[in-house]
């Protein structure tokens, strides 16, 4: 067996049933799937179940830890040589398989990762996110990888590592926000070869609503900030721009109360965004919708980074994380 594909789930088995179909349909068919139910009221087992002729698939449940620890649970009953960590709301394309095995040997890479993308089928709003959190004009310019600004690093959402790399590191940290960052940073730090898969994408839903969005993204702020204490070498300038950019937006509105013209970076930034997002998409409204995703994304994040750095830093609490009983809704 040469990958073992580990989905930790919570409350969601309409999304598994995606998944696991979409799994049916890859055109290489070495690998299996490890489904872990991390304490969800509504279970996904009886899905699971209907693809067992179709899959190799096991399926588990375990009390409530977070999705890391899940992920380190399915690693312990993995056969496979690598280990592939997706989310429960993405979806892969058939090539999907075949192109990891394909990278695979032309790089012998240790750890890699791959980009997302939104699918037709995705609700405008999710097109919406998608494009925020991927776009060079928002955090997708500091997410790394290529034309980006920062080194780049596996995502929990299509991560994938060598089975022996993982064990030797232990697998996930105990952190509920940025726990994927945090074993990226281990598995360079180790020493071991990194690469961006660009063949091997997937759907990836995220949230879907803008309430679940600035809940996903203010987690993501708080987390960059329980990064840098843990590894002060990790923060870099560029992950300086989302406070700068809600800071800036605070005192630009603060300023329109005195001169209406204060508000014209805001609004050059959202034509921007717009224009871009509705050529990417072919969709106007999409482009409208980007706008609003765009600044939740930034404002959110960079409200996160601040509220880390006033409660972390500042005040030397020892360990921050909001929202916490309500990760994955």
């Amino acid at each position: 067996m040469l990958f073992s594909l580990v989905i930790p789930v919570y409350n969601r088995p309409d999304e598994v049933a995606e998944l696991l179909e979409s799994l049916t349909l890859q055109t290489a068919k070495d690998f299996e799937v490890i489904i872990v139910e991390d304490g969800s009221a509504v279970t996904c087992e009886d899905v699971v179940r209907t693809y067992a002729d179709r899959l190799s698939v096991a399926y588990y449940r375990i009390p409530n830890g977070g999705p890391g620890q899940a992920r380190n649970y399915g690693a312990t009953k993995a056969s496979g040589e690598y280990l592939i960590v997706l989310d429960s709301d993405c979806i892969l394309p058939p090539g999907y398989v075949q192109a990891v095995s394909e990278e695979l040997s032309r790089t012998d890479a240790d750890a890699f990762g791959g980009p997302d993308r939104a699918s037709a089928r995705f609700t405008n709003v999710q097109k919406a996110i998608n494009y925020s959190m991927t776009s060079f004009f928002t955090t997708g310019g500091i997410r790394g990888g290529r034309k980006k600004l920062d080194r780049f690093y596996p995502r929990s959402y299509n991560m994938g590592i060598r089975r022996k790399v993982y064990e030797e590191l232990g697998g996930f940290s105990k952190m509920r926000f940025g726990e994927d960052i945090d074993f990226s940073i281990r598995i360079y730090e180790a020493g071991y070869r990194v690469c961006l898969f660009p063949s091997a994408w997937v759907y990836h839903k995220r949230r879907t609503d803008w309430k679940k969005f600035y809940r996903q993204v203010y987690n993501s702020g708080i987390a960059r900030i329980n990064l840098y204490r843990k590894y002060p070498h990790s923060l870099k300038a560029v992950h300086l721009l989302p406070a700068a950019f809600t800071l800036g937006v605070f005192c630009l509105l603060c300023g329109s109360f005195f001169c209406v013209w204060s508000l014209l970076p805001i609004l050059l930034y959202a034509v921007l965004v717009c224009v871009d997002a509705a050529l990417r998409n072919k969709n106007l409204w999409i482009g409208l919708l980007a706008v609003i995703a765009s600044f939740i994304q930034l404002t959110g994040y960079g409200c996160g980074f601040l509220s880390g750095v006033w409660n972390r830093i500042i005040l030397g609490r020892e360990a921050f994380s909001a929202f916490e009983k309500t990760f994955y809704k």
